[in-house]
């Protein structure tokens, strides 16, 4: 599949983050709110579904896709949406969120009271990997969103979701077996696996936490028509990880320019829906 209609979107969301793309007073915004593992991303999109603005912040409130500090999270959220509105002089009232897949209702309701805490109308809730689908189009293979703290799939035929999961084993990970090797913090270990510089120091090191991943989606789609993998999710946008799991699977695995943005640019596309 091309991913070329994708990376443009990508790229034009990533371009807001320097420079958020101006607005009238009265056309009609909305928001995608992504409460990850290692970052809390606030996407702001027109009713074309164009990216106009982005925020993020590290934060330390989500563990495996669970919320586990509710006011930490709505503070950050409510935080960010203050500095998009300073910014883009309109006030953001809808938004739409996504959890892993599989998430339990209790746990639905709760990365819902963060963003209706932050002031939001929640008009969608969708599971993590078909929140990417909305930017990557895919309607055969699977899409494999690896966040900090879970590794989530969801196998898609004829553009419908046929099977989900979502399981334990992300970035954090990566970053403790840095920490381990290298002696240092956990927070150095975290900016090590970030700068591209170093990235292909440290892919032998961690290569056995990305043949977990793999072995992950090797179980999730076995016996299943998967053609393709696509990768998102911050912790995809190491430099050589597809190659590993395109080895372990042996299917095709391809991912986006930012892999880090889909998920949160889908979420924002969902709520425009």
């Amino acid at each position: 599949m091309n991913l070329t209609a994708a990376d443009t979107l990508i790229a034009s969301l990533d371009k807001t983050l320097a420079a958020p793309r101006e607005v009238s007073p009265t056309e009609p915004l909305f928001v995608g709110v992504d409460l990850g593992t290692a970052y809390i991303v606030v996407v702001v999109v027109d009713a074309d579904k164009r990216p106009v603005a982005c925020a993020m912040r590290y934060a330390e409130v989500v563990r495996d896709g669970l919320v586990v500090d509710y006011a930490g999270a709505t503070r950050i959220v409510r935080e960010l949406t203050q500095e998009l509105e300073q910014t883009l002089g309109r006030e953001l009232r809808k938004a739409a969120i996504a959890v892993p897949p599989g998430t339990g209702e209790r746990d639905c309701a709760t990365h819902r009271y963060v963003a209706e805490g932050a002031g939001y109308q929640v008009t969608a809730l969708l599971d993590e990997p078909s929140a990417a689908n909305n930017v990557l189009r895919v309607q055969d293979g699977a899409i494999v969103d690896i966040g900090g703290g879970t590794t989530g799939i969801a196998v898609f035929e004829n553009g419908r979701v046929t099977h989900v999961a979502d399981e334990p084993t992300g970035g954090v990970h990566l970053s403790l077996v840095l920490a381990g090797n290298y002696d240092i913090p956990f927070e150095e270990a975290e900016a090590m696996k970030k700068d591209r510089t170093r990235q292909a120091e440290i892919l032998p090191l961690v290569r056995p936490v990305v043949e977990k991943m793999a072995a992950i989606i090797a179980g999730n789609i076995s016996g299943r028509n998967v053609s393709a993998l696509y990768l998102v999710g911050g912790t995809c946008c190491l430099d050589g990880m597809e190659e590993i799991i395109r080895q372990y699977t042996g299917v095709p695995t391809f991912k986006p320019v930012n892999p880090f943005l889909v998920t949160p640019l889908g979420i924002a596309l969902s709520c425009a829906d």
